[in-house]
């Protein structure tokens, strides 16, 4: 399972206006679209379709025939995680998918997001938890590889990402990182506070590239390499 995303070189995955930061260049972007085209599915929380309304498919023709050629859908599978479901069933995560998207809730949400999203999207309840707000995700990952996704490629948002690293759950992570500051405390950050975490741990960095004027790290996260001492 592979981690996606961008950021400042101070921390941070937007500014604080309503306008939006553009982090990423032509080259890096390119860069993001492979990874979507070997990807079996693609995951954002619901905050990030609520804030962001990405379409979350393979922008290259090239690419989308290639897949096509191999007999898989054009884009990859999208994916939500939403502990309330609200979602707006005019996003366009909805919209141009070639499998209808996966969108798992709370076992408590999960009739009434079904009723909302009748049609366009299958909705699954999570077994309860301790926590109603956060989702079991070893038990999210056990469920889409039942459904044949064998590689999930996460994009955000903050929240997602840390909990993925949190449960040590990753099997890698891209990091972008943009020639860009914020210097902001009111712009979010690239992770977010996971309650109950174990205080977060080392990474080991298997590579560094560039795409145009953006360095990325490319990470192996996980249990293996948090420190022992």
């Amino acid at each position: 399972m592979l981690l996606s995303a961008a950021m400042s070189v101070d921390g941070y995955i937007d500014d604080a206006s309503r306008h939006g930061l553009e982090l990423s260049g032509p080259a890096d972007w390119d860069r993001v679209d492979e990874l979507r085209a070997t990807s079996d599915a693609i995951m954002v929380g619901a905050a990030t379709i609520r804030a962001d309304n990405p379409r979350l498919l393979v922008r290259s023709a090239a690419r989308r025939d290639r897949r096509v050629a191999a007999g898989l859908p054009a884009s990859p599978q999208k994916v939500t995680i939403s502990a309330t479901g609200h979602l707006n069933p005019r996003s366009l995560f909805f919209a141009e998918a070639a499998a209808v998207p996966l969108v798992y809730v709370s076992a408590a949400a999960r009739v009434q997001v079904a009723e909302q999203l009748s049609g366009i999207a299958v909705v699954i309840g999570a077994p309860a938890g301790p926590d109603p707000a956060r989702l079991d995700l070893a038990w999210l990952l056990a469920d889409l590889a039942d459904r044949g996704i064998a590689r999930l490629m996460v994009e955000g948002g903050a929240t997602v990402l840390a909990q993925f690293l949190a449960a040590g759950l990753a099997d890698e992570f891209q990091l972008a990182i943009a020639p860009v500051f914020v210097a902001d405390g009111r712009a979010p950050r690239l992770l977010a506070v996971v309650p109950g975490g174990s205080g977060g741990g080392r990474m080991l960095l298997e590579e560094v590239s560039q795409a145009g004027d953006v360095a990325v790290l490319r990470y192996r996260p996980g249990d293996s390499v948090r420190p022992t001492g």
